[in-house]
């Protein structure tokens, strides 16, 4: 081992005395210390780019919200880039006129041009949100009665069948002792009654009826009254060809005029239709009029005043005509009058009630569309013709 003598300095035999290591200095060639001074100079400039960072983010902080709180003013101001207009009072407030106030005498004033604020979306009126309300306003409905004076019945079956009595020979006597007894004769015709479809449908789009359940249930109602619309219009008009029904008019009895008074009221009538039934052992149990009848008959006034129908502008008493309930109409023709014991003569049988059904037709899958279905089947048996009157009241 080979053991080099290296001259100390004062300085290094100080340090190596005290215990601390001592490295070999070569001016200008020692590589920790070259190492330490570009670290130290790498460290000076890391510092120095980012205190200029922190003063640039420390300047966009700045103008982002200096633009923050000119977009506030200018929304709470209806003006900025949208198009909008300022306020008065902003326009005054920002007018050049007024800021050089500040540099002329007490008696300096200014003259200022503002723009009008308007309802225009261009204006102020972009500012007032609409009132959008959440019902729906519907067409007029008209009043539904004559189902509900009728018998009801059920089927299951495309047809109703029943025998119908058409005539009766009495002729029962007393008989002597021993006698030959007379003979009676019964007759009867087999009625059929079809069962009919009532039905009709709109296309929807399955998207808005999703977003808008209030709209699919007004279409549901407004297709199901659609059905009882015609429905009542068939009961009382019904020619019974093709697919119509066979209806209360076209097979009641006919009102015999020759019952009519000089000087008769539509009351007058009534009352000799209702005597036409009784004298044929069919008591009538309702009057069905048109409405343009109707109203007129219950504002009759007597020679004092007084309403004579008993239902003044205060009273609470259920519509009632010469003892018998009374419904009225607007599928019934002016003039005209229907009395008769609806209740055990005519029934409505009910194959398959109102029924509403969505789906697809055709190519609505592929269109975002959905068939939305309204039907009815019903039947219309009048069992007893002769129990059902009616007539026409007499040109005044």
């Amino acid at each position: 081992m080979t053991i080099h003598n290296i001259p100390l300095t004062r300085s290094a035999a100080a340090q190596l005395t005290a215990g601390e290591p001592i490295h070999r200095k070569d001016a200008g060639s020692d590589p920790f210390e070259v190492l330490s001074e570009k670290f130290g100079e790498h460290a000076a400039e890391v510092l120095r780019k980012l205190s200029d960072a922190d003063q640039k983010m420390a300047g966009f902080a700045a103008h982002l919200a200096d633009l923050e709180q000119r977009a506030a003013r200018a929304d709470f101001y209806g003006g900025g880039s949208s198009g909008h207009v300022e306020s008065w009072g902003r326009q005054v407030a920002d007018a050049p006129e007024i800021k050089a106030l500040a540099d002329m005498g007490e008696r300096a004033k200014a003259r200022i041009l503002v723009k009008d604020l308007t309802s225009d979306v261009a204006s102020a009126g972009a500012l007032v949100p609409p009132d959008r309300q959440t019902d729906i306003t519907l067409l007029p409905k008209r009043r539904l009665t004559i189902r509900d004076l009728l018998g009801k019945g059920q089927t299951s079956s495309n047809s109703v069948e029943f025998m119908r009595q058409t005539g009766f020979t009495n002729s029962a006597a007393p008989v002597a002792e021993g006698a030959l007894k007379p003979k009676s004769d019964i007759t009867f015709e087999l009625v059929d009654s079809k069962v009919r479809t009532v039905a009709h449908w709109v296309k929807a789009s399955r998207q808005i009826l999703a977003d808008a359940p209030l709209l699919r249930s007004t279409i549901d109602g407004e297709l199901a009254y659609g059905l009882s619309f015609v429905e009542e219009g068939q009961l009382l008009h019904g020619d019974g060809t093709g697919q119509n029904l066979h209806g209360i008019i076209p097979q009641a009895t006919s009102y015999e005029a020759t019952r009519n008074q000089t000087g008769d009221t539509r009351f007058d009538v009534i009352l000799h239709a209702l005597e036409q039934a009784e004298i044929a052992d069919l008591p009538a149990s309702g009057i069905i009029l048109s409405t343009s009848d109707w109203y007129p008959m219950v504002g009759t006034k007597g020679d004092d005043g007084h309403y004579l129908s008993g239902l003044g502008p205060l009273a609470n008493v259920a519509p009632r005509l010469w003892q018998l309930p009374v419904v009225w109409t607007n599928a019934l023709a002016a003039g005209t009058f229907v009395v008769g014991a609806f209740q055990s003569a005519v029934t409505l049988f009910d194959r398959q009630q109102t029924t509403i059904e969505v789906g697809h037709v055709d190519d609505d899958f592929i269109r975002n569309l959905v068939t939305i279905l309204a039907e009815e089947r019903v039947a219309l048996a009048v069992r007893r013709p002769e129990a059902v009157i009616t007539g026409s009241f007499p040109l005044a």
